[in-house]
């Protein structure tokens, strides 16, 4: 048997899977093909992850990535399954979330000549790739693979393309290598922004009247929770998050503000803090895309702030804020920008601290009293917020959260909390596609096989991947997934009312018992039609040794705090 590095009797699958085994991969997402590949990665202890509908391989990836910080690889043939990778690898673009995709590419002969199911892949990834590559030559492989997983995991992490030729992962022979490099961790390397620019961060803060942190999914991917604590009490500093950045720090925490964005509008649990937002003088941002969902539109932030601006990728800094850059990675940068500030006189922020812990005390007060009903309500249908305040009690800080597109992510970011800097929540904001709730939660974990996962989808949105139920089954995965089943694509409808007066027919879903799709696919299988159900199915389904679906039925006019909503929408 040959050893993943150094041999010389390698061949080219086996050369591929030695050095995918040298930078820590354990677990493959993928079909059948390339055949060669997945037999020799099994050789060096690579487990196949496959499923059944061939998109839902590169969200699998990325739940992967988000939850357990390392460099997945997902691949994919030429064609169809090639063309499928680019909805899960947009996402990853956008959101920032690393992984390498692995394409099997035709026989080298038959380029131009309209082999079966050839399509310039070139083109086809450029607009979703940080990295695109075609590798040609066996004696080239170990390069190939290690700037894969260089371009995947430094900088923005972002999704790597390698198009590997069929004929030539089926060489015979391929040369060993040298090298034992380890590049499958992110970030890969960590860099300090500017000291002098830090210094003046500091100065901005310590003398700011009414300052804020708004921190994103940069946190996550920069593993910087510790420094951001450490940043929120040093300096009293209060601080919200991006629906990304959710879990950056403890909502419970005393200065910590909450989810900001599009949706604080009525029940929303920032609702009553928004002042604090809108009328911040300096606001520091940390991995922070300032996106339209994040920023309402643009139009959160007072015009009248200074920004603070920290990320690792200078293009987004002071993209849509002008703001002093702080272009670093969020730990180091962090780290010495509480180091900055303890050579700062902080009197002032001190003696505020206590009014601004009252201020968002009352404000999480107001929001409880507002929502009280909603979160206790007995209706049938069911109401969400009833759903999430029975989940939220029995989360603990080590509990993985999964939602789908759609109302689900705006129904965890609004009614869960973070009991812990790091805990994740994991929603796609990138796109924000329909479909992506449970594949997520599959590579979630696999990544963190010893936590617990719940997930959350609307019908609509499970109505894209039922199939994955038999991917649960067969790799003896144990998620919790609750489908929130109100016969309607409500998010989409609600709007369209909203923009129109009236909406497409397209919103209408027939009555379907997604309890009995996950018995017959060897699953549990709950219906809940009573608010006071719930909570024991979801005992039942955690303390359960497989999956568990809980089919709830909710209420089609329930519509999360969006504020585009505000004064045209009862419900």
């Amino acid at each position: 048997m040959t050893t993943p590095s150094g041999t010389t009797n390698l061949s080219a699958a086996q050369a591929f899977g030695a050095a995918l085994k040298r930078h820590g991969i354990t677990v493959m997402f993928g079909q059948s093909n390339p055949p060669a590949l997945f037999l020799a990665a099994a050789d060096f202890g690579i487990e196949q992850i496959t499923y059944r509908t061939e998109n839902a391989g590169a969200i699998m990836a990325d739940g992967y990535a988000r939850a357990s910080g390392r460099v997945p690889v997902v691949t994919a043939q030429n064609g169809p399954a090639a063309t499928l990778l680019v909805p899960g690898l947009a996402e990853a673009y956008k959101a920032s979330i690393p992984m390498v995709a692995l394409v099997q590419d035709l026989p080298r002969p038959n380029r131009d000549r309209n082999a079966f199911q050839e399509i310039d892949e070139i083109a086809l990834y450029q607009g979703v790739s940080k990295w695109l590559r075609r590798i040609d030559t066996v004696e080239r492989i170990d390069d190939y693979i290690d700037m894969a997983f260089t371009a995947a995991a430094s900088g923005r992490p972002g999704p790597a393309v390698l198009l590997a030729p069929w004929d030539l992962i089926d060489e015979p022979q391929a040369p060993g290598s040298p090298r034992t490099a380890e590049l499958g961790q992110v970030p890969l390397d960590r860099t300090l922004a500017d000291p002098a620019r830090i210094d003046e961060a500091a100065q901005l803060l310590a003398e700011a009247e009414r300052p804020l942190i708004c921190a994103g999914g940069g946190v996550h991917s920069s593993k910087a929770w510790d420094e951001l604590a450490r940043l929120q009490e040093l300096a009293g500093l209060p601080v919200a998050t991006t629906t990304m950045g959710k879990g950056a720090v403890d909502e419970r925490h005393p200065l910590s503000i909450g989810v900001i964005g599009y949706f604080m509008g009525e029940r929303g649990m920032t609702k009553f803090l928004k002042p604090m937002v809108e009328e911040a003088d300096v606001i520091l941002l940390v991995g922070n895309r300032t996106n339209q969902n994040g920023t309402d539109s643009w139009q959160l932030f007072p015009p009248g702030a200074r920004f603070i601006h920290l990320d690792i990728d200078g293009n987004e800094v002071g993209r849509n804020y002008e703001a002093l850059r702080l272009v670093g990675d969020a730990k180091l940068t962090l780290a010495a920008l509480s180091q900055a500030l303890e050579a700062r006189d902080l009197a002032a922020r001190r003696a505020g601290r206590a009014a601004l812990e009252a201020q968002i005390a009352e404000g999480r007060a107001k929001h409880e009293k507002e929502a009280r009903a909603m979160l206790t309500s007995e209706a049938r249908p069911i109401r969400p917020e009833r759903l999430m305040a029975e989940l939220d009690a029995l989360l603990r800080d080590d509990d993985i959260v999964v939602a789908d597109a759609s109302y689900a992510s705006i129904w965890v970011a609004n009614y869960l909390k973070a009991r812990r800097g790091g805990q994740r929540f994991l929603t796609p904001r990138g796109m924000a596609g329909l479909g992506w709730g449970l594949p997520l939660a599959i590579g979630a974990k696999l990544a963190k096989p010893e936590a617990r996962v719940f997930c959350l989808t609307g019908d609509g949105g499970f109505a894209h991947c039922w199939s994955e139920l038999e991917t649960v089954r067969r790799h003896g995965l144990k998620i919790v997934l609750t489908v929130l089943n109100n016969g309607t694509l409500a998010y989409q409808g609600h709007a369209e009312d909203v923009w129109y007066g009236r909406h497409t027919s397209a919103i209408a879903i027939s009555p379907i018992d997604h309890a009995m799709i996950a018995h017959a696919c060897g699953l549990n299988g709950i219906r809940v039609e009573e608010a006071k159900d719930y909570r024991p199915a979801l005992e039942e389904a955690a303390a359960s040794d497989k999956t568990t679906l809980i089919d709830v039925i909710t209420d089609p006019r329930a519509s999360p705090p969006i504020t585009m909503y505000e004064g045209k929408k009862k419900d």
